[in-house]
């Protein structure tokens, strides 16, 4: 398996993943479907400093994940929040983990100070990951999200680089 830099080429196998957590769970907190437009902007936007990553078993687009600002106010200039993602097929093969070392690395590599993660608490295989790479539990948001007709808690965690 490869991870790599995404592309606009990869745009409609990660809007394919991504939609299906929209559609289907809670781990996103999206009510409506990524279209290819916004994906293909998406894509665009996570180049440089803020990447996004595919993790790929040729040709097949197994996963993906992402950097992005944590906050727009400037002293949050160097925090920045991952997101990673993986196909239902490739979940428990260590797909998430590669993307995630690898998010890691490049925001280490980048200068940044520290990397948050939010994902609800229900979602289990994420916060293990997240604590196997490194992190730790910081805090959890109380019924800050709506889906489904449920209100859902995040949890927030934090690796400092």
């Amino acid at each position: 398996m490869q991870v790599r830099l995404a592309h606009a080429g990869d745009a409609e196998a990660i809007r394919h993943i991504y939609n299906a957590e929209v559609t289907e769970s809670t781990v996103t907190f999206d009510l409506e479907p990524r279209t290819a437009r916004a994906q293909r902007a998406w894509v665009a936007r996570h180049q440089g400093v803020h990447p996004a990553l595919v993790a790929v078993e040729d040709p097949e687009v197994c996963g993906f994940g992402s950097l992005s600002p944590f906050h727009d106010r400037a002293a949050y200039a160097t925090t920045v929040e991952d997101s990673v993602y993986v196909e239902g097929d490739w979940r428990g093969l260590g797909v998430g983990r590669l993307l995630l070392e690898e998010l890691v690395r490049l925001a280490t590599d980048q200068g940044f100070h520290t990397v948050i993660a939010r994902t609800t608490t229900g979602n289990i295989p994420s916060i293990a990951l997240h604590q196997t790479c490194g992190f730790t539990l910081v805090g959890i948001e109380r019924e800050v999200g709506r889906k489904f007709g449920r209100w859902l808690d995040v949890a927030i965690l934090q690796r400092m680089l």
